[in-house]
């Protein structure tokens, strides 16, 4: 496909649905304002956690009220496209007060990787701070890079960890067993791995890979920029990810399968040069839905609440360069988008409340600021 087609001929090339810019059913509240903002979470007393890339972790209420910055946090390399990224709670939070972050780390010689750390949070009067922090998984290899880290984080409903790992700007390595960039990841939560991985006796298969570990940690490989990772209702994992000049995808995440990257995507390098569409290599899986133009997908939630009542089941999407919250509903391993609500400026995380509201963060402004939304229904 060549990227220097006009924008109108691209769109006829999308596989995706065809759509309008919908009317808003929501009501939009402007909640507080946060520095470059990338994730929330929702602690149990109805407060959450906000991470902000240039290395804070805030507490922060519904009323808009924000903490100081929890102490504790490891130190980020905040450059490019990296710094604090995602943060979840532990299933068990309510007894061990665990808190999981993502962030960008650096390493030797100016190279640079996503790593994964866990820590104790403490509430008091005082303030808040993490402590016994400890670092569970690194990207293997640190690169010299500074963008497509992924490093979304998910818990399931068996406890297990679901780490998305991007290709570092690489290509190759997202192909290679030795390598755990631009693949998803399945762990525990002390980020050890499971059992049945996957890919646990590869190395019975693949003798050049004995005193080598990270291929047990795969679950699936060929991704690029897996910016989302959610399990729908009926527990089928999608991640979404973008794509380079054109294709962004998202997938129906299977065990021991490869999407293809950078063999084929329906999109071509920025350079210009083409990359073969999936359509040529039936051997890697196709996506769900790709767009072409691009949306530029920065998180996918699932909406299983009731207050938006036709939502609950549905995918939604935080797109970047689109600016807007796409909707999108699933079947099976089938998917298709049914809506697109514009937000005018450009949406890094959403995440669903206690009770059913959507809560959305901006990602930065031209002010540098990015504001915390809340969502409901009209």
């Amino acid at each position: 496909m060549n990227r220097f087609l006009t924008i109108a001929a691209l769109a006829l090339l999308s596989v995706s649905s065809a759509h309008a810019q919908s009317d808003r059913p929501f009501n939009v509240e402007v909640v507080a304002d946060f520095n470059e903002p990338w994730a929330l979470a929702f602690l149990p007393d109805g407060q959450f956690l906000v991470t902000e890339k240039t290395g804070n972790l805030i507490v922060a209420s519904q009323d808009g009220s924000k903490s100081r910055p929890i102490s504790g946090v490891p130190d980020v390399d905040y450059y490019g496209q990296g710094g604090l990224g995602d943060v979840v709670l532990h299933p068990d939070f309510a007894n061990n007060s665990l808190v999981y972050l993502s962030y960008a780390e650096a390493g030797i010689g100016n190279t640079r990787g996503a790593a994964v750390a866990r820590g104790v949070l403490n509430l008091s009067d005082r303030g808040a701070a993490l402590s016994d922090v400890e670092v569970i998984w690194r990207q293997h290899p640190k690169v010299f890079d500074y963008g497509h880290y992924g490093h979304r984080l998910l818990f399931d409903d068996d406890g297990y960890l679901w780490v998305s790992s991007g290709d570092r700007q690489k290509f190759l390595p997202a192909q290679d067993m030795q390598s755990n960039i631009g693949k998803i990841l399945r762990l525990h939560d002390d980020g050890t791995v499971p059992d049945d991985n996957p890919y646990v006796d590869y190395v019975n298969e693949n003798p050049l890979l004995a005193g080598t570990s990270v291929h047990s940690e795969i679950w699936s490989l060929g991704h690029r920029n897996p910016l989302g990772i959610a399990f729908d209702l009926n527990g089928q994992l999608w991640n979404i990810e973008m794509g380079p000049a054109g294709g962004d995808e998202l997938n129906a995440v299977q065990r021991a399968t490869n999407y293809g990257y950078p063999i084929v995507s329906n999109g071509d390098h920025y350079n210009g040069r083409e990359i073969p569409d999936h359509d040529t290599r039936p051997e890697f899986a196709k996506p769900a839905i790709w767009w072409t133009p691009v949306i530029s997908p920065g998180d996918l939630t699932l909406y299983d609440g009731s207050l938006f009542a036709a939502w609950r089941g549905n995918l939604l999407v935080a797109g970047l360069s689109s600016q807007a919250i796409i909707r999108i509903e699933v079947d099976g391993t089938n998917a298709r988008e049914v809506e697109r609500y514009n937000m005018g400026a450009r949406i890094r995380n959403i995440t669903q409340g206690p009770d059913g509201a959507l809560w959305v963060l901006e990602d930065e402004r031209a002010d540098s600021t990015g504001r915390l939304l809340r969502l409901t229904p009209k």
